[in-house]
């Protein structure tokens, strides 16, 4: 299975985030069919809302979609390794798969920094797949936080 396509829609979703001067983050959730059920980019300045990263704002619609909290069986795409904030949503909602672009070496909490996907003591694990259109995924929050710097 090519996780390209569904990686492209994540990073559709990042350009659209730095186009509202966001943080380029974008994320899509996929159920077991290949049915998406969410996409979003990172809104934490817009929403005024630190929690408001493209992984979070994914579940939550994905679980307000479906009618329930455990989003068994999905597949979750983003740009950026997931944070630790993320990693802990994601486990929470029983996530079974996260895709990834570029690593996140500050705040990955998949394998980039913490690797909370294999840790024994927590009821789920999730299977990472990392370095999906990675070159294209770390182009994009470079060139923002470059242009942010000038």
């Amino acid at each position: 299975m090519s996780h390209i396509p569904l990686m492209k829609i994540a990073l559709a979703e990042a350009e659209k985030g730095a186009k509202m001067d966001e943080v380029p983050v974008g994320a899509a959730l996929v159920s077991e069919s290949g049915r998406i059920l969410a996409v979003s980019p990172t809104r934490t300045i817009s929403l005024a809302d630190p929690s408001a990263h493209a992984e979070i704002l994914v579940l939550r619609m994905a679980c307000q979609k479906i009618k329930n909290y455990r989003l068994l069986n999905t597949t979750l795409y983003v740009t950026i390794a997931p944070c630790v904030m993320c990693m802990g949503a994601i486990i929470h909602a029983r996530v079974g798969r996260v895709v990834y672009g570029a690593p996140d070496h500050k705040w990955g909490g998949a394998g980039s920094l913490y690797n909370f996907a294999t840790d024994n003591r927590l009821n789920h694990r999730p299977k990472v797949i990392g370095g999906v259109c990675e070159d294209e995924c770390r182009k994009i929050i470079q060139t923002f936080f470059r242009a942010k710097r000038k």
